[in-house]
């Protein structure tokens, strides 16, 4: 036997790994290294002449990149915070926390059969998920993320908005009737019903918050609200604040609102014929929805990007600004974690409780972290749109953690309940708040 071939055999399964992964990795790295050195001119000139399709090919992949870890968070916030406010755990096995759940979850959908009953229309059955799916990331289009961080800003965003999310009811109406059940045709049908009458008080709500604005660009109607949080429209608007939440719970077809599928009456509604993936993206277009109502509700009432108070004091990075450093950050980008790795390992190797190789691992693992903190630190002291996505992330989840505790909170209501509030209460509500919301403006700007 070789030199080579007994030194593999006298390795342990974690230096085999390395030592298959580290030749690979640097001839990567290097590799990367010459392509941008030598196509970067080019690419970087391509780019430039055509900015408007570069900015949409990039909002549209964004956006229907960010839905996926948005679903998971969301599906991992449930079960964790119902887990607790139960008194139990909650996922704690698969990844850190149970971190991971929510993507075996995901995974499962895929490994599942897809199943299609006989008698179904085949073409609006496998169509219905894909609207819903659809109707729902195109509202995430008009909503503003940070300064300048958004696909696309119309000056009737918010007429796009409630245009584009009223398909979801299509979607759902043609699951329900495809599916040739009766379970089914009885959720689709209730889903039309709840959301046609929601729809119209949620939609209302808003207009208050356009007379105050004068606009009806989201991305004004955020720009409005800057200043301080005693300048968000949760103050100017409570009433419609109320209505646009409860609605928008109804909308998103949350508890105690979740009638269209009812498990306990009618099976799992409009989507009792599902299964595999087509099932899945039925429940994926419900968490997102979840985040985009939230989204909603920063955006129209509590500031969106804005933060509650000012930044207290004036920061300048210039002196250590790394992108200043050219040709250099390639280098610092190529040798900075080789060297941060070792100096990272050099406390654990003194310890003498780690081999070298134990060292280096865990060295690895803290001149990561320690360098993703840095840089966030760093993006978000120097960046505005930084700043901006923290806070609207951070206000976006708080809201996502109510509806969370909603469900598991309160009982569902009954369905006569459901539609005399949306017609005996909140349309009267926003029609009340319309009006006084008008006479203000009229009478201030006299």
């Amino acid at each position: 036997m070789s030199v080579v071939g007994a030194s593999w055999q006298r390795m342990s399964l974690t230096g085999r790994i390395l030592a298959i992964a580290v030749p690979i990795l640097v001839a990567v790295a290097v590799l990367g290294l010459l392509g941008v050195v030598l196509a970067g001119p080019i690419v970087a000139a391509f780019l430039g002449d055509n900015v408007p399709l570069v900015r949409f090919a990039a909002a549209v992949g964004g956006i229907l990149v960010l839905t996926i870890p948005t679903a998971f968070i969301v599906i991992y916030m449930e079960l964790k915070v119902i887990a607790r406010m139960n008194l139990r755990i909650g996922p704690d096995r698969v990844g850190p926390f149970g971190t991971a759940m929510s993507v075996v979850h995901g995974l499962k959908f895929v490994g599942k059969e897809d199943f299609t009953p006989t008698g179904v229309d085949v073409q609006v059955f496998t169509m219905a998920p894909v609207v819903v799916f659809l109707a729902t990331v195109m509202t995430m289009v008009v909503i503003p993320f940070a300064p300048g961080l958004f696909g696309l800003d119309l000056n009737i965003g918010v007429l796009y908005l409630f245009a584009i999310s009223g398909l979801t009811v299509v979607g759902l109406l043609m699951g329900g009737w495809a599916s040739f059940n009766k379970y089914s045709l009885l959720g689709g049908l209730r889903a039309a019903a709840q959301m046609v009458s929601y729809e119209i008080p949620l939609t209302l709500s808003v207009v208050g918050v356009v007379l105050l604005a004068g606009t009806m660009s989201l991305n004004q109607i955020v720009l409005g609200q800057s200043g301080s949080f005693v300048d968000w429209y949760i103050w100017k608007q409570p009433l419609a604040f109320l209505i646009f939440f409860i609605a928008g719970t109804a909308e998103a077809n949350r508890s105690p609102f979740d009638f269209s599928e009812a498990d306990q009456e009618i099976v799992a509604g409009f989507a009792t014929e599902y299964s595999g993936m087509r099932f899945g993206f039925f429940f994926f277009a419900e968490y997102v929805n979840v985040f985009v109502m939230s989204a909603l509700i920063v955006t129209f009432f509590v500031g969106g990007w804005t933060a509650p108070i000012a930044w207290p004091w004036p920061v300048d990075l210039s002196a250590v600004d790394p992108l200043g450093l050219g040709v250099g950050l390639l280098l610092l980008i190529a040798i900075g974690p080789v060297v941060g790795t070792i100096v990272c390992a050099v406390p654990f190797w003194l310890a003498s409780r780690f081999s070298t190789l134990q060292a280096l691992v865990l060295g690895f693992v803290v001149f990561n972290v320690l360098a993703i903190l840095a840089v966030m630190g760093w993006a978000f002291i120097s960046f505005d749109w930084v700043v901006g996505l923290a806070w609207f992330f951070a206000k976006t989840y708080a809201f996502i953690f109510v509806f969370v505790w909603m469900r598991g909170s309160f009982p569902r209501v009954r369905i006569d309940q459901l539609m005399g509030l949306a017609w005996k209460w909140l349309l009267p509500a926003a029609l009340l708040n319309i009006f006084v919301t008008a006479s203000a403006v009229l009478i201030l700007n006299r």
